[in-house]
């Protein structure tokens, strides 16, 4: 029996309004992820900031910021934009998971850093918190600008009182059975369009993993270290780029240190040959604002102490701050691992003491000029993407050799 046919135009219209709806919520869904794709072209172009250089007795920069998941997003993605990594934000919002953040949450960005304990000069890495401090200018910078073309040297007053502002970065470290090492460097040459040549016990590493393994990586995309890279005095380990930025974070490399292709770009331009550097160690750090006292506390990233709880009492003691500090406060921070700066003096953070949080930091469409400043107002200071005018001279050598990523 056939069906009416009013009855076939009618679930022939049912049919096709299931359709659209169908078609429509795929779009709804479809568009903020289109909305918010990422390309390297984006992170190529986001800003660069400096933020100035603490006076006194103050250790703290920039300050903390948010931003809302987008259907899509990963923190890989959101990190790279906002010049942090992945593990950070994960840490800061109780360990996410990188790759599924949940849609619609506010999460914390972790744009504030108390400065290691260090001297305040060059490159300082802290390994625990894999994170880059750049105090700029540096000696080598000052001594690099003040020579005059014709090789005499010239007064000049940049740097006179040394580093004024300070650039910050992400980095990705060496896995446990190749830490990181520690200890002062300077940078003994900036080596562009880099070859790798695998040292012997990676080339048998990579034949025994893989079955087959090149020798010599010639320079370009696929080059593991990137397109830039730093060589220091410590002998074959450098600071280099990466063809796999979301190694960003994480402790897989042979002990090398990698940064994203636009950091280490950067990095690159304003670090003459000769600029001292330091690999420190420090998960637990205590700094001050003001008269308000914080602490940040990272993971022990190569089980280096036996305890992070014995290690923050031991670092209060040996700061002098036994009497200042609200252990139970500290206490909760150490089993956080946040990586924030928190306030741990006694009874309530003081009003003023931290700066405001940048509410709901909105993602510009791709192709924008870049996020806002991380903490806004004085804290930092955006400059160029490619900042051609700072380009710090110094010896910059086409391929060679270069030692492992």
């Amino acid at each position: 029996m056939r069906a009416p046919r009013g009855c076939v135009k009618g679930m022939a219209k049912k049919s096709l309004g299931w359709v659209v709806v169908l078609m429509l919520s795929l779009a709804a869904y479809a568009a903020p992820v289109i909305a918010h794709s990422w390309h390297n072209v984006n992170f190529a172009n986001r800003p660069l900031y400096a933020y100035p250089l603490p006076s006194g007795r103050d250790d703290l920069i920039g300050s903390l910021t948010t931003y809302r998941i987008q259907p899509g997003d990963t923190l890989l993605d959101v990190g790279r934009w906002f010049g942090l990594s992945a593990k950070e934000i994960s840490d800061a919002n109780g360990h996410m998971d990188w790759w599924l953040p949940p849609a619609g949450r506010e999460v914390i960005l972790p744009t504030e850093h108390i400065l290691p304990d260090s001297p305040r000069s060059g490159i300082i890495l802290n390994v625990p918190e894999m994170r880059l401090y750049y105090y700029f200018p540096s000696p080598a910078y000052v001594r690099a600008r003040a020579r005059h073309k014709k090789g005499k040297l010239t007064p000049i007053v940049l740097g006179a009182r040394g580093a004024r502002v300070i650039y910050t970065f992400p980095v990705g470290l060496g896995r446990f059975d190749w830490k990181t090492p520690l200890g002062v460097w300077r940078v003994t040459e900036k080596v562009k369009n880099p070859i790798w040549v695998m040292p012997d016990d990676i080339y048998q590493e990579h034949l025994e993993r893989d079955g087959e393994a090149e020798k010599v990586v010639p320079a370009g995309p696929d080059n593991p270290l990137g397109l830039y890279k730093l060589d220091l005095s410590i002998p074959e380990y450098g600071l280099h780029g990466t063809n796999v930025p979301w190694g960003v974070g994480m402790t897989v490399s042979h002990g090398c240190v990698r940064l994203y292709p636009e950091d280490i770009e950067r990095l690159f331009s304003k670090t003459p040959v000769g600029t001292p550097g330091e690999f420190v160690y420090q998960p637990v750090k205590f700094g001050w604002r003001g008269d308000a006292l914080y602490a940040e506390v990272h993971d022990d990233l190569y089980g280096k102490y036996p305890g992070l709880w014995n290690l923050a009492s031991q670092e209060a003691r040996r700061h002098n701050l036994t009497g200042q500090v609200d252990m139970v406060k500290l206490e909760k921070l150490v089993e956080a691992r946040s990586g924030i700066p928190s306030y741990v003096g006694f009874g309530p953070e003081p009003a003023g003491a931290a700066l405001p949080p940048t509410a709901d930091a909105a993602l510009p469409a791709p192709g924008a000029r870049g996020p806002p400043a991380p903490g806004g107002g004085p804290t930092s200071i955006v400059t160029s993407p490619n900042n051609d005018d700072d380009d710090a001279p110094g010896s910059t050598w086409e391929p060679s050799g270069s030692s492992a990523p």
